[in-house]
């Protein structure tokens, strides 16, 4: 999963660099912002999923208890927490930052949403 954050991470510089180059500094920031208001909570849900593999069940325990409803409740909340961090992320950004140049935003944003399903379906061989 980390692997899948570190893409994200080489995407959402790709754009801040395009955006920076097309449309200036205040177009590199605002790409690099919107990415990083996604890209932090996803890595918080990396680090997140990789505990819940570290503490996943006992030894003793079985395949079917209830560990594993509880470990599939977890990630539910991992997820929630995730999407509000990441509305609450763009919004600090809008709020704080006046310069923002909307389409380097969206685009930044957009980079790192859409390069995750493609990072995912990419196995090291």
């Amino acid at each position: 999963m980390f692997r899948v954050v570190l893409v994200q991470f080489i995407a959402s510089l790709i754009v801040a660099a395009a955006a920076g180059a097309i449309a200036g500094s205040h177009a590199a920031l605002s790409a690099l912002l919107g990415a990083l208001a996604c890209l932090l909570p996803n890595g918080l849900f990396a680090l997140n999923l990789a505990l819940l593999g570290l503490l996943q069940r006992p030894h003793g325990a079985r395949a079917g208890s209830t560990g594993a409803s509880a470990g599939v409740f977890m990630v539910l909340i991992g997820e929630v927490c995730k999407v509000v961090l990441m509305v609450g992320s763009l919004a600090l950004v809008v709020w704080s930052y006046k310069n923002v140049v909307w389409p380097a935003l969206i685009g930044g944003v957009s980079a790192v949403l859409l390069v995750q399903p493609v990072a995912l379906a990419w196995r090291q061989r």
